[in-house]
């Protein structure tokens, strides 16, 4: 099944972190099935970049900080009153560290934790009464990092770890009142975040290593199962982790 097979028309997703990477690619994505797309992030020029080109009526740009209640709420805000609802949320913003423990200072873990843990936590929390008055659903982009240990990654497969428990949790406290919560589970994904390691012949060769299909991911292979998991055809699908990591896991 292509991407291009899933209908959005009518919908409304707001995809956090939807300037570059992942993200601007299921953002693509659902603007070419259809959805009207609101994408977040810092940087406004990025944001614009991504919807350069798409139908005004159908698309948003919303700078906005995740790690801060108040402007995830103001984005929230922004996509329901420019389009009357919402129906998916992709929680996506995400922030990386690699290197040993002991190297990392504690602003980095508040860095990445703000992001990965407490983004999720704002954004999800003004979502969710949205989302229950469509029906809605959100899909979280986790990580194989989420599921198990990784060599100079504590950090940021602790926050992964959470947000993919998190998922299973909120979909038993929400599943009742309509609203699904699934997420994605990438392996190596070559953006922006992991630019370093592709030019890195050697970190390449032994990341490609630990992958069944002897390649890096690219943001095109996530997002058709964001689209699975966002449409109709998984109705039934609800606290589930979808690896898309090329046989990672």
């Amino acid at each position: 099944m292509t991407v291009n097979e899933y209908a959005f028309t009518g919908k409304t997703v707001l995809v956090t972190g939807g300037g570059s990477g992942i993200g601007r690619a299921i953002a693509e994505a659902f603007l070419d099935n259809g959805a009207n797309v609101a994408i977040s992030g810092r940087r406004r020029d990025k944001l614009e970049a991504v919807l350069q080109g798409r139908p005004e009526e159908r698309a948003l740009a919303i700078e906005a900080d995740v790690t801060d209640d108040a402007s995830a709420k103001a984005m929230v805000d922004a996509v329901v009153e420019r389009f009357g609802a919402l129906d998916v949320l992709v929680n996506n913003a995400a922030a990386y560290f690699n290197g040993p423990f002991d190297a990392m200072t504690l602003d980095a873990w508040e860095a990445i934790r703000s992001t990965n843990i407490d983004g999720f936590v704002h954004v999800v929390r003004h979502c969710v009464g949205p989302l229950e008055k469509s029906g809605g659903n959100v899909v979280v982009v986790g990580s194989v990092s989420g599921l198990r240990g990784d060599w100079g990654q504590a950090a940021y497969n602790a926050t992964k770890a959470a947000i993919m428990n998190f998922v299973q949790s909120l979909a038993l406290d929400y599943g009742p009142r309509g609203v699904r919560f699934n997420a994605v589970a990438p392996a190596l994904t070559i953006t922006d975040l992991t630019k370093d390691i592709e030019d890195d012949e050697k970190a390449l060769a032994a990341a490609v290593n630990r992958i069944a299909l002897g390649r890096p991911g690219r943001p095109a292979d996530i997002a058709p199962a964001v689209l699975f998991l966002a449409s109709d055809d998984a109705a039934y699908v609800t606290g589930a982790w979808l690896a898309v990591d090329g046989g990672t896991s």
